[in-house]
């Protein structure tokens, strides 16, 4: 008897639909046993995972600020991954995003007001599209490998942030620490219920662009042509779409909301530029879009429960004892488990009688 893997005619609905749950209940099995490896009770250590973080108001807080720029840095990746553009850098595009909407409270102090807000909000928009840009057009114009650029430019923002904050940007009253002056309060963005937690308006701009990017993905041409270039650049261009076209569309795309990640979050949950902004925001989005199944709606519960990952990951170090890379560890088994789960939805599994050697000749 022998175990092989046939594609499909067609891809099955079914596992597509099954494909999150059956990651997530194989990732529950991994942590148990991994739990168990580090002597730790695994259903006490899966509900200091994944239940303790959700038993008390303010952490429900904290789960939608973690969420927030999750969703939003994943909803642009949705738009690439779709069109076949393998943005690896919203990492950086959240940080040049950070950077670029922390002009007006860090430059301009004294600058107040209503509209500083909104200002701030668009100046981070336009930094993280124009730091996708530079894979995009290294793409469309020299073919260069996207993955690799945009990837690489990540330590560019890591670097060029953390000398902005030790060096031109440092606070003058700051007792030497790396970071800039506290934002005002026209430059904070406020909390959803202050009296309970500080969830801010981050997450439902979030929901908002969820929302919007999956009426164009489902509604619109633009959202038909990056399906279709997605799946086959040579029917596209037989449509007469621009491949071109639709790589800086969906880099841009991805910039703006990996730009507007990265000032809602520097605005809305730090309050000020520090040499670290983000733990790992533009990568954990990429577990973030698959596990949604690169659907906009999809991609917000996600980010939910991959920002409980984080949560749970603060709990199980401080209820448990473990460290934090075991914690962290859960992020990347979801990843794998997604993936290889994807693997149903255009592979069957067939098990066959094993035949004799003669018979396996003859065949």
């Amino acid at each position: 008897m022998r175990i092989e893997i046939v594609k499909r005619p067609q891809h099955s609905a079914l596992f597509s639909a099954l494909s999150p749950f059956i990651a997530l209940f194989l990732t529950l099995i991994a942590g148990a046993i991994l739990f168990s490896m580090l002597g730790k009770n695994p259903i006490s250590a899966l509900y200091s995972y994944f239940v303790e973080p959700l038993t008390e108001v303010w952490s429900i807080h904290e789960l939608l600020v973690k969420a927030a720029p999750l969703i939003l840095i994943a909803v642009g990746l949705s738009v690439c991954f779709l069109s076949n553009n393998w943005n690896i850098g919203a990492e950086g595009q959240f940080i040049a995003g950070g950077i670029a909407g922390s002009i007006l409270p860090v430059v301009f102090p004294d600058f107040q007001g209503w509209y500083v807000l909104p200002i701030m909000l668009l100046l981070a928009m336009a930094g993280g599209m124009a730091y996708a840009t530079v894979p995009a057009f290294l793409k469309v114009r020299f073919n260069t490998n996207e993955i690799l650029t945009s990837l690489m430019l990540v330590y560019v923002a890591q670097l060029f942030l953390d000398w902005l904050v030790r060096g031109p940007w440092r606070n003058p009253q700051g007792y030497n620490f790396p970071e800039t002056v506290q934002f005002s309060d026209s430059a904070i963005l406020p909390a959803i219920w202050p009296d309970s937690g500080r969830a801010h308006w981050g997450f439902a701009i979030a929901l908002i662009a969820a929302v919007l990017v999956w009426f164009m993905l489902s509604r619109t041409l633009n959202g038909f042509e990056i399906k279709v270039l997605g799946r086959s650049s040579r029917a596209g261009k037989f449509a007469g779409f621009s491949a071109g076209r639709l790589t800086f569309f969906a880099f841009l795309v991805s910039g703006a909301l990996a730009g507007l990640a990265g000032i809602a979050e520097v605005s809305g949950a730090v309050g000020q530029l520090r040499t670290s902004i983000s733990p790992g925001y533009g990568f954990t989005a990429i577990i973030v879009a698959f596990l949604g199944r690169l659907n906009p709606l999809g991609i917000i519960a996600a980010g939910l429960v991959l920002a409980l990952s984080y949560l749970g990951g603060e709990a199980a170090q401080i209820s448990l004892g473990i460290s934090e890379k075991s914690a962290r560890i859960f992020q990347g088994i979801i990843l794998f488990f997604v993936l290889a789960s994807d693997s149903l939805i255009y592979y069957r599994i067939r098990i066959v009688p094993r035949l004799s050697d003669t018979a396996y000749r003859a065949r």
